[in-house]
């Protein structure tokens, strides 16, 4: 998928380049930048270091991986974080990741891998760390196609608010249930359907409702519309696209709201039957802002369901009957709770 969060030593990625949190001096140091240079080889990466050093916070430089899985180590430099200059502190946070990602782009990478830059010794708090970081790769994504991931362990490091957090506990404790408490046939239903999910290859906050309100009603905009999701004999592949075209939404628009590879979009696109998994179906429901009664019904055209004994399934419930379709958020929340991200390639 375009962007998502790992649990994963960076120095093992089989990704283009990886992204060192560097000094100004671009000298071996200690946490990922000390991780880096002994799984590069630290003398030939420091003797390549030396040649470009020093550089000034908010740069970045490129030298070869070495030892690496990754051909290119990018060293960029974020801030020692001071909080009563925190808005100059952003600024060269964002400027760190973008410098990158141009460097990226410039030596034709289709894939990097990010550290928490400045979340570390540097005193950056890990949720406004997360914050710059998930925006400015997200802008970076809006204009550019790359394989996008940011190596995340601890779990303070996530945005999610508050209110946010306890909304969602509230409407999970309300909707989620568990395996023991199913009849054999509910049982023998979501047996299947894990079946089904497990054949699958593996932040603008929206408003949130005081209480959660369903949205099942049909899009206003088209009285014909509920005619044609009714049809259950239309591919799932035509209803997508009569989806985007009664959105009035481009292709483009669609597969990156939806985090998903454009290859992968085409392949949809194409009308030879393709059908995805269900997470990039639930993904271009998102993207294109479906209600709960939309999205079962997209699903259901491609043999899934949701299902309240699936922790994934009442996440992506909760956010789409309150309205919320960012999918950066959401991925966030599920990550959180260890479940797996929307998008695919």
């Amino acid at each position: 998928m375009p962007f998502t969060i790992v649990r994963q030593d960076i120095t093992k990625m089989n990704v283009d380049a990886v992204v060192d949190a560097a000094n100004i001096d671009l000298r071996m140091g200690g946490g990922v930048c000390g991780a880096i240079f002994h799984a590069a080889g630290p003398e030939q990466l420091q003797d390549a270091c030396k040649k470009l050093a020093p550089i000034q916070t908010g740069q970045a430089v490129i030298t070869p991986g070495f030892r690496l899985p990754a051909k290119y180590v990018i060293h960029a430099v974020g801030p020692a974080y001071h909080r009563e200059d925190a808005k100059r502190c952003e600024e060269q946070l964002r400027s760190a990741y973008t410098e990158a990602l141009t460097l990226a782009k410039q030596h034709k990478c289709d894939s990097i891998a990010f550290p928490l830059i400045s979340s570390g010794i540097y005193g950056y708090p890990k949720k406004e760390a997360m914050q710059v970081a998930v925006s400015s790769i997200r802008e970076f994504l809006e204009q550019n196609d790359m394989d996008i991931y940011l190596a995340v362990f601890d779990k303070e490091a996530l945005s999610v608010g508050e209110k946010l957090q306890g909304a969602i506990r509230q409407y999970f404790d309300e909707n989620y249930v568990e395996r023991r408490h199913l009849s054999g046939r509910e049982l023998l239903d979501v047996e299947k359907q894990a079946l089904r999910d497990e054949s699958e290859s593996s932040f603008s906050p929206g408003k949130l409702s005081q209480e959660p309100v369903l949205r099942n009603e049909s899009i206003p905009f088209s009285d014909s519309l509920d005619d044609w999701m009714m049809d259950l004999d239309e591919p799932f592949g035509d209803t997508l696209l009569r989806l985007i075209d009664a959105k009035g939404k481009t292709d483009a628009e669609v597969y990156k709201r939806a985090n998903i590879d454009r290859r992968l979009f085409s392949k949809i696109r194409s009308g030879n039957g393709y059908l995805p998994g269900k997470r990039t179906i639930i993904a271009l429901a998102i993207a294109l802002e479906l209600s709960l009664s939309e999205t079962d019904d997209l699903l259901e055209r491609a043999g899934y369901a949701l299902s309240h004994s699936q922790k994934f399934d009442v996440i992506i419930e909760f956010f789409i009957v309150n309205g919320i379709y960012d999918i950066y958020q959401i991925n966030e929340v599920l990550f959180e709770y260890d479940q797996p991200l929307l998008g695919s390639k």
